[in-house]
């Protein structure tokens, strides 16, 4: 009895130690499975649409019955009299972005985790955050209403005073700094949240000891509170160069009007004008792999730089 009870449980032990291991978390990775059907049905499988940059798409023929044409599509792209002016609005807003948009995050989130009254820290964190749940229409009409020419409360406040008004929504001047403005407004609260989540992680004897040796809160901020969210800084420093060729799209084509082309055109909006206005879907395809690459490369570089620096990277 007791040699066919080992004979029994051999096979068990035989088995590949991969086959164990997934026996053993079975259904950890059965509550994985949503998550990978959703990437792999909306994110995956829908690449097979970039043939579309190597072709002459047309809507009837379909991908199967559209001509190739190469790299036709990515010539009239670099071509385009309008690329070089797209690319400098794509890059220059997206840099204010990641520039002037992180800091304030971390700074608020700061600020949050040095109060100490808990009902006062809920009510600025309810006020900072409700501005991320408006739509940018919502927005839009707000920044209307103040600045419209000619009606808006700020426009006439200062006609009021007898200064000449300034048309901010028609402005180049003014149009990457409203932009900037109403984002840092709109999404300041809601980004703080994921460094809060970075200082509740934080060892709170490390500023009992630091306390116990004299430290202040500046110099417990310092040496302990920003050392702390570093990490979490530069992989979101990571994920934003990723993306650096996306300048917030929905924003800019809500905002944008034909007198501020020259400073607010940026390469989604002109992807959504030669796309969806012209039924021209090919060269948008190839604007889009373009972005892609960039991106892709970027993200490498980035976490390569963050690693020889001593940070911890994405991966």
């Amino acid at each position: 009895m007791a040699s066919t009870a080992k004979a029994a449980k051999r096979p068990e032990g035989s088995r590949p130690k991969w086959i164990r291991t997934f026996l053993r978390y079975r259904w950890l990775y059965l509550f994985m499975v949503p998550g990978l059907l959703y990437y792999l049905i909306f994110h995956y499988v829908p690449m097979f649409g970039l043939v579309v940059a190597f072709q002459d798409y047309n809507l009837m023929k379909g991908i199967w019955g559209s001509p190739w044409v190469g790299f036709d599509n990515f010539r009239t792209v670099f071509s385009s009299p309008d690329f070089l002016v797209l690319m400098k609005n794509t890059i220059i807003l997206s840099v204010y972005r990641i520039v002037f948009n992180m800091f304030p995050d971390l700074i608020l989130a700061l600020m949050l985790n040095e109060i100490r009254v808990r009902w006062f820290k809920k009510w600025i964190q309810t006020l900072t955050y409700g501005p991320h749940f408006l739509s940018w229409i919502i927005v839009y009409g707000i920044v209307f209403s103040f600045f419209a020419p000619g009606s808006g409360l700020i426009t006439n406040f200062i006609r009021d005073l007898g200064w000449t008004p300034i048309d901010v929504l028609t402005s180049s001047e003014w149009f990457r700094t409203l932009l900037l403005s109403t984002d840092i407004w709109k999404s300041t609260g809601y980004g703080a949240i994921i460094y809060l989540a970075a200082l509740a992680g934080i060892n709170n004897e490390l500023y009992e000891s630091a306390a116990i040796d004299g430290a202040g809160r500046w110099k417990q901020m310092w040496h302990i509170t920003l050392p702390g969210v570093r990490d979490v800084f530069i992989l979101l420093i990571i994920l934003r160069l990723g993306n650096i060729l996306d300048a917030g799209f929905e924003q800019v084509y809500i905002f944008l009007n034909v007198r501020v082309y020259d400073v607010g055109d940026i390469l989604d909006t002109w992807i959504f004008r030669r796309g969806i206005e012209q039924l021209d879907f090919s060269v948008p395809a190839a604007v889009g792999v373009f972005k892609s690459i960039i991106g892709f490369v970027l993200v490498i570089l980035a976490n390569k730089l963050a690693k020889r620096f001593g940070g911890s990277g994405i991966w």
